[in-house]
């Protein structure tokens, strides 16, 4: 078997490796001919895994992430019953292997998962980090202990919309793309990615069954807003979202967080937020009482091109 295939095989038995790095998700969210992935065998047996997405522009090859992912990074193997001390040593031995197997690209970008915590072993090879931030809700299978840490705005919110909407869940990827193109709208955004690509999301959710889309909907069957959950063995996700803004003040987007919260307690452990660096996201998020989690955005150029362009985006800021 070549290096993918030998990576779907560990994806189907392992369900430790985020969803965001399944290759199904690689599959749909850069195409089966775009994604490639780095592996550490030891004794027969995969120890480590990073996949890649190579991306080309004109004559430069890079590896970036592809849309709507929201990491990738290295996923390790962890021997059992590892001192810390032999913990760290592991993960030096890994990320140098990693690192050596990556394929010559003109850069290198991806964004690694929160519990990968130790990137030395890049930054001793010539790579940068830059921290970002997601919420968390650890344990959310008690949902009145959850509810209490809401701040208050967001339980008031809850409360309000309650009396004014009814939340639904259904299979329309384009009444969802609808509300969500809104909030761009309103925003004066343009969206990064169009309903086709949606649709491919959708069809690899739905065949894997680790999705869900939340709507709310008022007497008058005005559509509000909609939440699109996807979620892994670990963890939820609050992949997408969006809210008519002329019914913003409806407290719509705070009951369907809600209701993806408590859905999300009868099929995994965890709700990552996503996070968001945009102050108001952010402070929205953050609102729900999630733990703060930083994550690495990891990257590298090796293009002297690349160097003088991205140096000459520094002095015109």
């Amino acid at each position: 078997m070549d290096n993918k295939e030998k990576y779907r095989a560990l994806c189907k038995a392992e369900p430790s490796i985020p969803i965001f790095s399944k290759d199904w998700w690689l599959d749909a969210a850069a195409g089966e001919e775009n994604w490639d992935v780095v592996l550490v065998e030891k004794g027969g047996k995969i120890v480590a895994s990073l996949p890649f997405v190579l991306k080309k522009r004109s004559f430069i090859r890079y590896i970036s992430m592809p849309l709507l992912t929201q990491t990738a990074g290295v996923w390790m193997n962890y021997p059992e019953g590892q001192k810390y001390v032999n913990k760290l040593a592991f993960e030096r031995e890994i990320c140098k292997e990693v690192i050596k197997k990556l394929p010559s690209v003109a850069a290198f970008n991806q964004n690694f998962h929160y519990s990968f915590t130790n990137w030395l072993p890049f930054y001793w090879q010539g790579f940068s980090q830059t921290t970002r931030y997601t919420y968390v809700l650890e344990n959310i299978k008690d949902q009145q202990q959850l509810f209490s840490r809401f701040k208050e705005n967001i339980r008031r919110e809850i409360r309000k919309a309650e009396k004014k909407v009814t939340i639904y869940t259904g299979d329309s990827v384009e009444d969802f793309f609808i509300i969500n193109k809104k909030t761009f709208d309103r925003q004066n955004r343009q969206m990064p990615y169009d309903l086709e690509y949606v649709k491919k999301i959708d069809a690899a959710c739905a065949k894997e069954n680790c999705r869900k889309i939340f709507f709310a909907s008022d007497e008058n069957n005005h559509l509000h807003g909609a939440i699109y959950l996807i979620w892994d063995s670990q963890s939820a996700f609050y992949l997408m979202g969006g809210g008519d803004p002329i019914l913003r003040t409806s407290g719509a987007t705070s009951l369907l967080m809600w209701e993806a919260i408590k859905f999300a307690s009868t099929v995994t452990d965890k709700f990552d937020f996503e996070g968001s660096m945009v102050q108001p996201i952010e402070h929205f998020f953050s609102s729900f009482g999630g733990e703060q989690k930083p994550y690495f955005n990891i990257s590298k150029t090796n293009s002297i091109l690349l160097k003088i362009r991205n140096g000459l985006k520094e002095v015109l800021k």
